[in-house]
Parts: C-alpha cells; structure tokens; sequence
C-alpha cells in the first residue's frame, strides 16, 4: 500500500468514527441513535479488520469506493444501514441450465457496490 493510499484509508476510518460520534437517528429516540452509532462503530470495525491485509491496488481502490458510497447513502438518507436493492423476481417460468444461469449472474452483476462486503460480513 503506498502512504498516499494508506492517509486516504486511515482518513476514511476518521471520518466513520466522526460521522457515528455526531450521529442522529431519523426518529430522534436516544435508545435508537445511540443503537444505531454502535452499530457504524461495530460496521467500520470489521469491515477495516477484515480488510487490513488487502495488497491489491485495484481491490483496494474497490474498497474505498464502496465506503465512500456507503458513507454518502448513509448520511444522504440518514440510514446506518445499507439500503436493500430492489430487483425484479426471476420470474414464474421455470428456466434451467444456461437460461438460469444467466439470470443468476446478471442479478449478482446488478448489485450495488455498497452491499457486495456487507454480504460476506453477514
């Protein structure tokens, strides 16, 4: 990781622990802020942990794309939590081999980038 990369990883870390130490939940309850601020601690936690060892430059980049992304839907809707995607069911016919198969990867292709850590963390 080169130190450029690195100021810009710990940089989004501060910015994490800023955001979850000044937030507000949308009801307004202080059992629910206070519930949902351990929850980004916990979420920065580890996700960072886990990723501490990436060497990638181009998987590490993917990284900091994603928590931008999930830093920004976060304080835009004022939800801690990622958003779920809306994708159409794979409809009533029943498809098997390639048909299938096809279906299946273009639904993984379509989602987010904000969601594809929080699959394999859950």
């Amino acid at each position: 990781m080169t130190p450029a990369t690195r100021q810009e990883v710990l940089g989004l870390y501060r910015r994490v622990f800023q955001i979850a130490k000044s937030w507000q939940s949308a009801s307004g309850q202080t059992e629910e802020t206070m519930r949902e601020r351990e929850y980004i601690r916990n979420e920065a936690r580890t996700l960072f942990r886990k990723n501490k060892n990436v060497t990638d430059p181009k998987l590490i980049k993917q990284c900091i794309e994603e928590c931008e992304a999930r830093i920004e839907i976060g304080l835009h809707y004022n939800i801690p939590y990622p958003r779920p995607i809306h994708l159409p069911p794979m409809g009533l016919a029943h498809k098997q081999g390639r048909a299938l198969r096809h279906q299946e990867k273009l639904r993984k292709i379509s989602k987010p980038i904000y969601l594809k850590s929080h699959d394999e963390v859950s």
